[in-house]
């Protein structure tokens, strides 16, 4: 088993991970009678995506011996409605500008074919975007 999950009440929701006993907590969005004080949950599916593509790159940037240290993502959600869906997912990944053409290459290749983004749905549009500074 992964996590346990706990329902605390008034849309609330305390996650632990058993290896870890790390918590987190969700809270409904404002616009879906939440309070807005925690991530939702549909947050948490965008930001499992730019972590797990800052992850996957920063394996493979020690592979490569490339410094990735203070690489950024920033995630922006986009809702649908009818049915309530996430139906759009904008990530956008600052990197050092310590690696070559190639290597920069390998690492966009790596961050976009992340475990996370290979398990989001289809129809969810990604639009993932790479900025190295120079």
């Amino acid at each position: 088993m992964t996590a346990s999950i706990i329902y605390k009440g008034n849309l609330r929701c305390e996650a632990e991970h058993l290896q870890s006993s790390t918590t987190i907590e969700t809270d409904a969005p404002t616009d879906n009678r939440g309070k807005g004080e925690r991530f939702s949950p549909t947050d948490l599916l965008c930001v499992s995506l730019a972590t797990c593509m800052l992850t996957t790159m920063g394996i493979k940037a020690a592979d490569m011996n490339v410094d990735m240290s203070n690489a950024k993502a920033e995630v922006t959600k986009h809702m649908a409605s009818d049915p309530r869906r996430v139906a759009k997912i904008e990530v956008a990944v600052t990197l050092p500008g310590n690696a070559d053409e190639k290597e920069r290459l390998v690492l966009e290749r790596t961050g976009t074919n992340c475990p996370v983004a290979k398990s989001i749905h289809p129809e969810i549009v990604l639009v993932l975007n790479y900025q190295w500074t120079d």
